[in-house]
């Protein structure tokens, strides 16, 4: 008996071995050959004529002269031989959950939190295909950009590699709470939504800090000024106490995130940089000596210059309130004044232009005016691509079209370093090896 029970045993634990389908072996990555006709590697200032980019699977496997490659036959070749091939381009300050055509005060009322997930599925894919293959996000409603970023990793939803931040951390009465209501109107998704977005003190920002962390962000935002597209609130006055800011930072870095401030006003910039913070969004009332801290300490300026035009024109339109309409006529001009001083002192930049407030895909109406104001079409090109990489953290993966990156690139078919506007008619976009968008290749085979 005891010999039967050990043969039934070997039997029901042996047999499904040979009765369960056996799995496939796992497929060969795919190899595909971009010929270039002009490649800009986003590493320096040079284009680079005839080339071809190697992609095996999700990444870069070589970049080499047309004379030194050899391409098999029957291989996937894109060709690309009449266009500029360039890194994918990154944009380190959006909200892809908000509207450029929502801005009437109502809608805060009316809205629910789904919305902006709407909106979310819908400018993920319209920035992707506008060349932007990765972006940070860096304000919506909680937790909308991790969970878009997860979805996007999880190939359920198309759309650019997100860092992805919570709602902006804002003091009571600051640029992220809700001022000049009653005290009985209140606007939240969670019945604790304060626990991680408003904080007073060291204490609440730690607290607050390590909440968001806790909910999986890639990096904090703290808002150390007031804001334009808010109420009640001065953008050039400070918010936070530098101590209260420095909590914020070392909390962060603590946890491996980087953070980032809002900061419009003299002051508050000067207090973030002092606090360790690493990137300074909008800038607009920098002074030399704020320039020069940044310099010193190796601060990013991310300076948002062509929303001005969209928030004087078309937000009108769109219910934007007399008050917001008055702080942007003080600060946009001076903003741009300020870029070209950055520009001039030698400052790092990255590219951000505050997407959403200017309807998303439009992001690289931005590079025009970076030129206007200073840079050369080069410098603005490198500010998305290899600066924008450095910024978020991603340099290792993305901002370059290098051996071992992403296979993440776009062509255009007008030379860029010739006429920046080209990159605002972006015809090919991949993403990982994967081909999103292809207007322009002479054949594909």
């Amino acid at each position: 008996m005891k010999r039967l029970l050990l043969f039934i045993f070997a039997l029901t634990t042996i047999l499904p071995a040979f009765t369960q389908p056996q799995k496939p072996a796992p497929s060969a990555p795919k190899t595909v050959y971009i010929r270039a006709g002009r490649l800009f590697d986003g590493a320096g200032d040079n284009v680079r004529e005839n080339m071809v980019i190697v992609a095996v699977g999700d990444r870069i496997q070589s970049v080499g002269t047309a004379a030194s490659v050899v391409i098999p036959a029957g291989a996937t070749v894109i060709d690309l031989s009449h266009a500029t091939v360039l890194p994918g381009l990154i944009d380190c300050h959006t909200h892809l959950g908000a509207r450029a055509d929502r801005y009437a005060e109502i809608n805060r009322f009316r809205d629910t939190p789904f919305q902006s997930a709407f909106a979310g599925v819908v400018n993920s894919r319209k920035t992707l295909e506008a060349g932007f293959t990765s972006v940070r996000d860096v304000g919506s409603e909680p937790f909308l950009a991790v969970d878009l970023r997860n979805s996007i990793n999880e190939g359920f939803i198309v759309g650019p590699r997100i860092v992805a931040s919570g709602p902006g951390i804002s003091i009571t009465g600051g640029h992220g709470d809700l001022n000049n209501y009653s005290p009985q109107t209140q606007v939240h998704m969670f019945p604790q939504e304060r626990d991680f977005q408003i904080a007073d003190g060291v204490d609440q920002v730690r607290h607050v800090v390590r909440a968001q962390v806790k909910y999986g962000v890639d990096v904090i935002k703290i808002l150390a000024t007031g804001g334009v597209l808010s109420k009640g609130d001065s953008p050039g006055a400070p918010q936070f106490t530098l101590e209260e800011l420095k909590a914020a930072a070392e909390e962060a870095h603590m946890a491996g995130r980087k953070i980032a401030a809002h900061a419009h006003g003299t002051q508050g910039i000067k207090n973030a940089i002092l606090a360790g913070i690493d990137s300074i969004e909008h800038a607009s009332l920098i002074d030399d000596e704020g320039i020069r801290m940044a310099k010193e300490r190796g601060v990013y300026l991310v300076m948002d210059i062509y929303n001005d035009d969209y928030i004087l024109g078309k937000a009108i339109e769109f219910g934007l309130p007399a008050e917001n309409v008055e702080k942007e006529k003080k600060i946009g001009r001076l903003q741009r004044e300020n870029f070209e001083h950055a520009v001039k002192g030698g400052a790092k930049m990255a590219f951000g232009t505050d997407a959403g407030v200017y309807p998303h895909g439009d992001n690289a109406k931005q590079f025009f005016y970076m030129v206007k104001f200073g840079m050369t079409p080069a410098q603005a090109i490198r500010a998305a691509t290899s600066s924008a990489a450095d910024l978020i953290g991603r340099a290792k993966d993305v901002g370059t079209l290098e051996t071992g990156k992403f296979a993440d690139l776009i062509a255009v078919s007008a030379d860029p370093l010739q006429d920046v506007r080209a990159l605002e008619n972006v015809g090919f976009v991949m993403k990982g090896g994967e081909v999103v968008k292809d207007n322009i290749s002479a054949a594909r085979h």
